[in-house]
């Protein structure tokens, strides 16, 4: 039996800890096949983002047919999409090919707080990928950031926004918690008129870089191994609470270091 592809279209982190390369990494340690479509290149490390330098649309799509037109994508993760016209040319390969599955990680901020994604960028990330997703999968920020809101502090609030986000056209959503309070972080998955609580202790660490890209990456590998969306959700969510809490193991830079993408071969 051939082995699921998975693709990621994001953005380089120099480092390696966040971006394609966790993507990538993600996609090996759950037995996935990973193809790439780089969005813009870092230059970057565990303190920060120092450049960025964007791809032209162009050559996003010129990245795109190619790696559509020779494999077989069961499914999509879309992580930094940095500009306007970039997130144009994928929404348009995207409607073209029709994968069956999206997984949308709206990368706004870095875990160090610099800007990844332009402001005049947000409304087509609202009106032009958001209605192509199986799943968006925004933290506590992201999502009060998409809605033009603050941020939720209780699970009322919580629920109201994932309901609102639904309204924008993605078939679930996925609301982190790990910029949360106390001591569990929990993940509201909306799919429907149902709201999926999932729970895990927060971990104290400083180590948590790439946590949202890898997470969205785990959900979308699950996808390309035929799981169902909560299977795969619960099984990323398992997986990557496992990484950070092995991310002090690896003593990786001096800032926000990376979580342990390979913990389960230690």
């Amino acid at each position: 039996m051939a082995v699921p592809v998975a693709l990621t279209i994001a953005g380089s982190d120099s480092s390696g800890g966040a971006g394609i390369q966790a993507d990538l990494k993600t996609f090996a340690a759950f037995g996935v096949y990973g193809a790439s479509v780089i969005t813009a290149l870092t230059a970057q490390n565990t303190r920060g983002v120092s450049g960025i330098h964007l791809v032209p649309p162009e050559f996003v799509t010129a990245q795109l047919d190619a790696v559509f037109d020779d494999l077989d994508i069961v499914a999509v993760k879309i992580g930094m999409v940095a500009q306007l016209a970039t997130i144009e040319a994928i929404a348009a390969t995207l409607s073209r090919k029709s994968p069956a599955h999206v997984v949308l990680d709206p990368v706004m901020v870095a875990t160090s707080g610099d800007r990844l994604l332009s402001a005049d960028a947000v409304s087509a990330l609202r009106e032009r990928l958001i209605p192509l997703a199986s799943l968006i999968t925004p933290n506590l920020p992201e999502a009060a950031a998409l809605l033009e809101e603050s941020v939720a502090s209780d699970e009322t609030a919580i629920a109201s926004q994932g309901k609102r986000l639904l309204a924008m056209g993605a078939r679930a959503v996925l609301i982190k918690g790990g910029h949360g309070q106390g001591s569990e972080s929990i993940d509201y998955l909306f799919r429907g008129s149902d709201m999926i609580a999932l729970p895990a202790l927060r971990v104290a660490t400083k180590n948590t870089h790439g946590t949202g890209c890898s997470l969205s990456s785990a959900i979308a590998a699950g996808l390309a191994k035929g799981e169902t969306l909560e299977q795969a959700v619960r099984g990323a969510k398992t997986w990557i609470t496992a990484a950070i809490e092995a991310a002090d193991r690896l003593g990786i830079g001096h800032g926000h270091g990376p979580i342990h993408h390979f913990h389960q071969f230690d």
